[in-house]
């Protein structure tokens, strides 16, 4: 079974307002599938991805070091070294980790890599879908987008 060491991967480094993050995506450099898994690290004052759900993909989180804070539906949770928490692939598991330490938080993401998904960001009122390869996934999708929820439409028109 193949193996990597996350010291021989590239730090992706995302950065929009006040979302700034680096990450390596350990499943994609084994060209893994069924299962993702990325190293994040998270600046203090910083936040990750805007708060969200999935629809198909469950997620998990475990804290490596350093100290946060977790936005579920039920509120900030405090998170610290050795933490654990899953999100269910509903509303239910809507999250957002935010670092309001002094250090660097780092932890790792696993998540289900199932598709078609539609990610609902809550905060935004939009949602986004993915056909053709996971969230997390850097293959190529058949259709992609993201759109605002307000904007239905009729089957019929």
């Amino acid at each position: 079974m193949p193996t990597v060491n996350e010291s021989e991967l590239e730090w992706r480094t995302y950065e929009h307002g006040e979302a700034t993050f680096r990450r390596k995506e350990l499943s994609g450099a084994l060209e893994a599938t069924g299962l993702g898994c990325s190293l994040y690290e998270l600046p203090p004052g910083k936040r990750s991805w805007p708060y969200h759900y999935h629809t198909a993909n469950a997620e998990a989180l475990y804290v490596l070091s350093g100290s946060g804070l977790l936005r579920t539906p039920d509120g900030n949770e405090a998170l610290e070294s050795g933490d654990y928490a899953a999100f269910p692939a509903d509303e239910r598991g809507g999250h957002r980790v935010v670092n309001d330490g002094e250090e660097t938080l780092r932890y790792l993401m696993l998540s289900t890599m199932t598709e078609p998904d539609v990610t609902v960001y809550p905060d935004d009122d939009k949602f986004g879908v993915y056909v053709g390869a996971p969230p997390g996934s850097r293959d190529e999708r058949s259709l992609e987008g993201y759109y605002r929820i307000e904007d239905d439409t009729e089957y019929w028109e």
